[in-house]
């Protein structure tokens, strides 16, 4: 089905599914090798922005002992008001990631981990770059996007009776919009989700 609104309907999925999701995806344990690697591309104090950061944990929370200073940013209330409890020494707010804005070279990293693949698909290049500007030159951009072209609404999210919707664009095209948006993709890798799977990307600004 069409979401006359797709972004209140992902907004009202996770206000209502976030300690479900964690339980499901096992939230506090996700993605220490790409944390792990980005730490290592930064010098301690970097500035970091977590797109769509969910309730800041693992992501914020691990850059924030890492000794970094991290802004999150989600669109789900209900998200980011466990996240300011869980790691209370980052800075949240709670905003659409496409109305935001930041003063060029804002930050030396920007992270947004599932959650382009819940902004429309044309949203999603004039998006990027806007994250491109925010970097400083040599900053990181680490992103996972769809791997497959696909936009829809599953109703029964997790089990749940509670719909969600997503829009990927395929991989050849996230790629293509990253280098558009003045990013230079260092590295890409394919993350296996189910029967399908996500396209990981780390993207750079040249200095």
């Amino acid at each position: 089905m069409a979401a006359e609104n797709p972004k209140d309907l992902v907004r009202r999925g996770y206000d209502a599914l976030s300690l479900r999701y964690d339980e499901a995806y096992q939230s506090d344990t996700k993605y220490p090798s790409w944390i792990a690697s980005l730490n290592a591309r930064l010098v301690g104090g970097s500035r970091v922005l977590d797109l769509g950061c969910g309730n800041g944990v693992p992501v914020v929370r691990d850059l924030v002992r890492a000794g970094h200073h991290v802004t999150g940013i989600d669109i789900s209330e209900v998200q980011i008001r466990r996240a300011q409890e869980l790691v209370p020494d980052a800075d949240f707010s709670t905003a659409d990631a496409t109305a935001v804005d930041f003063p060029d070279a804002s930050f030396d990293a920007v992270v947004s981990l599932y959650a382009l693949i819940h902004i429309p698909l044309e949203e999603q290049l004039p998006l990027l770059g806007k994250i491109a500007s925010w970097l400083r030159p040599g900053g990181w951009f680490l992103c996972s996007t769809g791997q497959h072209e696909w936009t829809g609404v599953d109703e029964n999210w997790l089990d749940s009776g509670v719909a969600m919707w997503w829009s990927h664009a395929d991989a050849d095209t996230n790629r293509a919009w990253l280098t558009r948006s003045g990013l230079t993709v260092e590295q890409e890798e394919f993350v296996p989700d189910g029967d399908s799977g996500h396209a990981l990307f780390w993207a750079r600004r040249p200095l």
